[in-house]
């Protein structure tokens, strides 16, 4: 049976008209966000968008970005992820309001339906914990810290490090070495980035892998620079590079040296960022497709937001190889 505005004005308390207004999503319309909560909060008890594919929907979400400064002013990465959130939103009644530490949305939950965050930066398992009560409707975008609480959307990078390392073995490049950064730190700890982690996981050979620093340029000239001192004339036939960032500082470290690529050797990067074209040489690199990712979390905030109750979800969203110079896989491998 149709639920009908009468019946969630009834639940809720508030005037039919001002509930329509609402859940119609009329731009006129001017209440407090605890009128918001509680028409929302009836409609969704009440089931009122079980039948309604797609809903739009009136809500304020918060967007927490949660990024340390010097990594968010340098990889391009977390910057072009953000617009895609921002791009992705518009115009779907839901109203995204910017916060940069947690403690700041926490003192203003009250105001907010949901949140979507980038990055984990400083976050402890006691924000997280404090974060689900105050907004248990959450969506963590390229990491998932705490997957009890909330949803969570990701590049498949696990798949993607099986790919790569495929397509240079299968063209005879050998052996294949991985370069990367730190992964995340979490309740105070460093996590083991996963991409280095698959790449430990599928070779077995630890020698082959530099990894230490952020993901930006900077840090890839002295990971490049620590490559040349540990292989001397002895490079691998080739190299995976956790980032287009880092990719950039590398091939201007290689340079330098006189190390050519792809005459020396091959290289494979990941997120195929705007630079990625424009380097000398131009990266062979997987595309993240963030824009997909943040049409998922746009989807999970809306069922999360009117409908019923569920377990949370947890998405992988797998790469797409775009090849220039620095690799070229036969047409076979690809």
């Amino acid at each position: 049976m149709r639920v009908k505005i009468k019946e969630i004005a009834a639940r809720a308390g508030y005037a039919p008209a001002t509930v329509s207004r609402l859940l119609n999503n009329d731009p006129g319309l001017s209440i407090t966000n605890a009128t918001r909560q509680k028409i929302l909060a009836a409609a969704q008890e009440l089931g009122y968008w079980r039948d309604k594919p797609n809903p739009k929907l009136a809500a304020q979400v918060a967007l927490l970005v949660q990024i340390s400064p010097k990594d968010h002013l340098e990889d391009r990465y977390f910057k072009a992820l953000q617009a895609a959130v921002e791009e992705g939103f518009a115009g779907t009644g839901i109203e995204l309001t910017p916060f940069h530490a947690v403690n700041d949305l926490l003192a203003v939950a009250k105001d907010f339906q949901g949140f979507v965050a980038i990055g984990t930066d400083g976050l402890t398992s006691a924000d997280l914990a404090i974060l689900h009560r105050a907004l248990p409707h959450g969506v963590f975008l390229d990491s998932n810290p705490a997957p009890a609480f909330f949803d969570s959307v990701e590049p498949n990078l696990a798949q993607t490090i099986r790919s790569a390392l495929g397509l240079l073995r299968h063209a005879g490049v050998g052996p294949v070495g991985f370069i990367g950064g730190e992964g995340p730190i979490v309740d105070g700890r460093r996590r083991l980035d996963v991409r280095e982690a698959t790449f430990r996981e599928l070779t077995r050979h630890p020698e082959l892998i530099v990894s230490r620093g952020p993901f930006n340029v900077e840090n890839g000239r002295y990971l490049g620079e620590a490559v040349l001192r540990r292989f001397g004339d002895r490079l691998p036939g080739g190299f995976i590079v956790a980032s287009d960032t880092l990719a950039v500082g590398i091939l201007q470290s290689f340079t330098a040296a006189g190390v050519l690529v792809p005459r020396d050797l091959a290289l494979v990067s990941i997120n195929d960022s705007d630079v990625a074209k424009y380097v000398s040489t131009p990266l062979t690199t997987y595309r993240i497709d963030q824009r997909a990712m943040s049409t998922l979390a746009l989807q999970l905030i809306q069922g999360a937001l009117t409908g019923p109750v569920r377990p949370h979800i947890h998405a992988l969203v797998d790469t797409e190889l775009v090849v220039r110079e620095s690799f070229v896989p036969g047409a076979e491998g690809r």
